[in-house]
Formats: C-alpha cells, sequence, structure tokens
C-alpha cells in the first residue's frame, strides 16, 4: 500500500474516532490563510510550547496600528507620549479582561517576559529566617531561581518530589502547606508542566492560601491553550509570556499580581520610571505605587499595541474552544500510536513520560526513542533526523531540571555530590557527573493550526526508526531514516 494509501486510510479512521474534529473546519481555512507558509515551507511544526506562532492577519493589524500612530516614550504630556501611555493602559485592560480578573483586585505590571516577572516575584518577596519557599519538584528554571533570594535570606526552602507519573501526590503538597512559615512564605508551582504537559490542580492555590502562603501560579506554559479564572481561583502572583500564548511580540510578558500582595514586596533597588522622587546627594527615593513602581525604565511601549490584537484573535478569529476540541482530538491519536509503535522484536519504540491519556494535561507530549535493543537514542541524534525531515520538535531538559531527575530516576545523592564538585565546564561534564544516561529527552507540543497531516508525518518520522540500532551507526542515524 502506498503512504498516499495508507495516509488516507488514516484519515477515515481518524474522523470516525473522532466526529468532533470537523466541527474545527475553520481552522483549516485560518491555517491556509493566515499560517500558509507552514505549507509553503513544508514544515510540521509542533514546538507550540517553545513559542506559538503569529498569524498574517494577526501582524497586518499590528502593522496598521502601529504605522497608524505615532508613539513615544511613556511619562510625560505631549502627544504621542500620552497614545503610548493610553495603549499600555489598554492592554493592562485586556490583559485582566482574558483572565476575568477584578481590575480593582489585581494589577497588570509589564516586563520582558515570564522569567523577569518571577525574578521580580523573587527579588522583592519578604523572605526572612522564618520564612519558607515551597517549590514543586516540576518547575521551570525561572521559578527554581527563586530560591536563590530565600536562602540568601534565611528562608528555608522544601521541593515536593513527583510520582513516576510526574504528578505530585496532593497528601505529600498538603503536608507541606500544612508547615508555613511565621514570617511570609511563598508556594510555587506550574499550572501546567512545560515538560510533560501535566496540569497540576489549581485547586492548591486556595488550599495554600488558606494556610498562610502567597502562591505564585507559573502560567507561562497553561495559557497557550487553556483559559485561567482569577474570579473562582485568585493566585497572587501569575507570571506569562505573551509569545506563547499568540506568537508576537516576543519579548514582552507580564506578571499579574494581587494588589494586596504586591503591597508586601520591597524591591532591592529603583530604576528610571519607577519611583515618584529620588535624590542623588540625599541618598532616598520615594516608589512609584504599581504597577510604575516595577516597571523597570522605559517599557515596550509599542510591543504592547500588539497585546489587545494577539487576545482578540486568539479568542475571535481562532476560538479557544475549538482549538482545545481539535488539539485534544489529534493528541489523543498521537498518543495512542505512539504507545503502540514497536520494533520487530516486539520491544517499545517510544518512552513517553507522564500521563498516557489526554486527562488533565496540555498538548505537549515527552518522550525519547528507544532502539530495538532497548536502549535510549540520543535525543540530539533524533533532533537533527527531524530538522532535516522538516519537523520542528525540541529536544534536552526544557530548564526543567527537577522532570528529568523524576524520570531518570537519579539519586538524590549524586545531585548532591555533583553540586558540591569544583564547576564544571559544560552540560555534558555534569550530565556525566549525575549520571544521566542522554542530555534529556524530546518534546512535541501542538498548537491552534495542528491538523492531521502535522500528527501523520510525525507519526511516519518515528516508523523510520524502527529496528535502528544506535551502537550500529556510531550515534549516527543514516541518511534513509530522516525521511517521512
Amino acid at each position: 500500500m502506498t503512504v498516499e494509501a495508507q495516509e488516507e486510510l488514516g484519515a477515515a479512521e481518524f474522523s470516525r474516532a473522532f466526529p468532533g474534529y470537523i466541527a474545527t473546519g475553520h481552522l483549516d481555512r485560518i491555517r491556509k490563510e493566515d499560517f500558509g507558509r507552514l505549507d509553503d515551507q513544508d514544515l510540521v511544526y509542533v514546538d507550540y510550547a517553545g513559542s506559538g506562532l503569529p498569524g498574517r492577519s494577526q501582524i497586518a493589524a499590528y502593522q496598521q496600528v502601529l504605522c497608524g500612530g505615532t508613539w513615544g516614550n511613556p511619562h510625560s504630556e505631549n502627544g504621542p507620549s500620552r497614545r503610548s501611555t493610553e495603549a499600555m493602559h489598554r492592554a493592562r485592560q485586556a490583559t485582566l479582561r482574558f483572565l476575568n480578573a477584578d481590575p480593582g483586585e489585581y494589577s497588570v505590571i509589564f516586563t520582558a517576559n515570564a522569567s523577569g516577572a518571577l525574578r521580580l516575584v523573587g527579588e522583592a518577596f519578604p523572605f526572612g529566617p522564618e520564612s519558607r519557599l515551597a517549590l514543586l519538584q516540576d518547575n521551570h528554571n525561572s521559578v527554581l531561581g527563586i530560591r536563590e533570594y530565600a536562602t540568601a535570606r534565611g528562608a528555608a526552602v522544601e521541593t515536593i518530589p513527583l510520582r513516576p507519573d510526574l504528578r505530585a501526590d496532593p497528601s505529600a503538597v498538603l503536608r507541606v502547606l500544612d508547615r508555613a512559615g511565621a514570617s511570609p512564605s511563598l508556594f510555587a508551582y506550574p499550572a501546567q508542566s512545560n515538560f510533560s504537559g501535566v496540569r497540576h490542580p489549581l485547586g492548591w492555590v486556595r488550599e495554600a492560601q488558606s494556610r498562610g502562603w502567597r502562591v505564585a501560579l507559573d502560567a507561562a506554559a497553561y495559557l497557550a491553550l487553556s483559559d485561567l479564572d482569577l474570579r473562582t481561583g485568585k493566585p497572587d502572583f501569575v507570571p506569562l509570556s505573551y509569545y506563547k500564548i499568540f506568537g508576537w511580540p516576543t519579548g514582552l510578558g507580564c506578571l499579574v499580581a494581587r494588589n494586596d500582595a504586591l503591597a508586601e514586596l520591597r524591591r532591592p533597588w529603583f530604576a528610571g520610571g519607577t519611583v515618584v522622587a529620588s535624590s542623588a546627594r540625599g541618598g532616598w527615593h520615594a516608589p512609584a505605587a504599581p504597577p510604575d513602581g516595577f516597571e523597570d525604565g522605559t517599557p515596550d511601549f509599542t510591543g504592547v499595541l500588539g497585546v489587545p490584537i494577539g487576545l482578540d484573535y486568539v479568542r475571535e478569529t481562532l476560538g479557544r474552544e475549538a482549538v482545545r476540541t481539535r488539539v485534544r482530538c489529534l493528541l489523543d491519536w498521537l498518543l495512542d500510536a505512539m504507545r503502540t509503535l514497536r520494533h520487530g522484536n516486539g520491544l517499545p519504540l517510544c518512552a513517553l513520560y507522564g500521563p498516557a491519556d489526554t486527562r488533565d494535561r496540555g498538548a505537549t507530549v515527552a518522550f525519547n526513542l528507544l532502539d530495538a535493543d532497548g536502549a535510549l537514542v540520543d535525543e540530539r541524534v533524533v533532533e537533527s533526523g527531524a530538522a532535516r525531515s522538516g519537523i520542528a520538535l525540541r529536544a534536552g531538559c526544557f530548564c526543567n531540571p527537577g522532570v528529568g531527575e523524576t524520570i531518570f530516576a537519579l539519586d538524590p545523592e549524586d545531585l548532591l555530590r555533583a553540586g558540591r564538585r569544583p564547576a564544571l565546564a559544560t552540560a555534558e561534564e555534569y550530565r556525566r557527573a549525575i549520571g544521566l544516561p542522554t542530555g534529556g529527552a524530546l518534546r512535541i507540543s501542538l498548537g491552534p493550526v495542528s491538523d492531521l497531516r502535522d500528527v501523520s508525518r510525525l507519526i511516519r518520522f518515528l516508523k523510520s526508526w524502527r529496528d535502528y540500532r544506535a551502537a550500529a551507526d556510531d550515534a549516527q542515524e543514516p541518511a534513509e531514516r530522516t525521511r517521512c
């Protein structure tokens, strides 16, 4: 049977299995009109967790607004400056509407990205010797980095481990939350893992707050496809990056923070735009009220023009529920295929990490390929083969070491010993020092205009690794295995 016949048969089977997919047909039209570059480049883009993609009409709308006015540095009364200040206000309002947040309860502070928002929380949170910082082992490095601020001020830090399914035991979480510090304490975790796609319970926010904790809910990965309602659950700090949601602008994020939590923060420095007044000779400064007091220097006053446009695009043009339906169908089909792929000797081809189905997970799949002897295939070799096949996926640890330590069952003592060694020069040296069998995993993440052709090509690429033996090819796959 030809490849074309196989795909036609697979499409018919897919349609029978997922009839709801048909109702998302408008996304095929949008793909053709707004994302035609994907098909023009013969590209399968499955790295939406790395970055969303902007639509052509979205960028055109941005260009029209940008070129339709004159935009100046805010903080002045001239016309272009006032126009930029008003644009920033509209972007804040649009962000709060997107999160269904009460403008009287939450503020939006623009940052370079979600990492910048988390740094702001870490540096300004009032940690002390009687404070505690609780972290889920499943956290981005930008969240883990908060512990540097906490330990420097004498706070106790506790990391909640993961089970093999990459979820945390709820009872273990509650045991940690029962031990809030006598001074301000912070619990930080992701609404959705950027590594595995696992969605952690939003109910932990209320559980933590009822025990006296402030909560930083990392929503950078979650908001790409899911909605967060800040009127039903009220985390204190929500960092996000706009490009994860709608692709453009790429250098702009924000911290959405409860005003009462902001009032507790104490910034260790000040900069242009963050003060009402300061004195060079007097040695004093008077901080500006939020959000200005937390935004350093000149904000991205042209980038914010794209925020209302992008948020309208994902809600009105794409349709959030339609996108979720489409992605859920494709993800279910993909996971089923990956679970069943086998070498000729019956051994599995894919080692899947995290949930094996679509319940309580985002559209992200973390995995490694196994060769015909059951050994892990170097993820960098697979990534290179995928790139040559026109497939854009991602390889590595995804800035989330805790999940990698879990899936490879690393010994905590080995991790401690590696940390006590003199600084090593390369990531490869650290990998060997802690006993990692490989440098990380592979990650596939679907998005709004992913379609069945993308998933079919991806599955065909994975099938091309059947009966592969890494040792036989000296960790370099033959050219024929890069076709899909």
